[in-house]
């Protein structure tokens, strides 16, 4: 196991340097983009929870069903060796995001598997690198976090890590209206 996981680090880390010399000239700003569709949902509105499992580079769920209008509370679990995203948003979003998220790995923020916290504070430009958008979380390996979210209308809607390479990598899913 203890093999498998530094492969995974070796492999992460290519494809981070990788990422990084083919998209060094972007600089995002500080904060994270919105324009995500939808809009943080109350507890006491929740329909239904639907737990999801994160590993390197899939979710287990790779679609989920909702209906408009529908709240409901994620329980997410990264159970991947490394540092994992829940993103819900619109393809278009995502690739805003994902320069963002490459900006804090260029910054030392986010590392193969754990969330540099120290670096996150450090000023990248419009104040310090956060990633604390209401439809989102980011795990540590072994890490849960939950987001509860109402969803407005039938967008083309993605869940999605925006970590370098893991997007690409095919961890992402759509999210269908019924």
């Amino acid at each position: 196991m203890q093999k498998y996981i530094m492969n995974l680090k070796s492999i992460l880390s290519i494809s981070v340097l990788l990422a990084t010399l083919s998209t060094s000239w972007v600089h995002a700003a500080g904060k994270h983009s919105g324009g995500y569709e939808g809009e943080p949902g109350k507890a006491s509105d929740v329909s239904r929870t639907i737990e999801v499992t994160m590993f390197d580079n899939y979710y287990e769920h790779e679609d989920f069903s909702i209906k408009a209008g529908e709240t409901v509370r994620f329980i997410v679990k990264n159970k991947g060796a490394m540092v994992h995203e829940f993103n819900i948003g619109t393809a278009e979003m995502h690739l805003k995001h994902q320069k963002e998220m490459m900006m804090m790995v260029e910054h030392g923020v986010l590392e193969v598997d754990r969330i540099n916290k120290e670096a996150m504070k450090m000023d990248m430009g419009n104040g310090p690198m956060t990633h604390n958008d209401p439809n989102s979380v980011l795990l540590e390996p072994g890490k849960q976090d939950e987001i509860i979210w109402k969803f407005k209308d039938k967008v083309a809607l993605e869940i999605a890590c925006n970590v370098p390479g893991h997007y690409d990598a095919g961890m992402v899913a759509k999210v269908k209206f019924s």
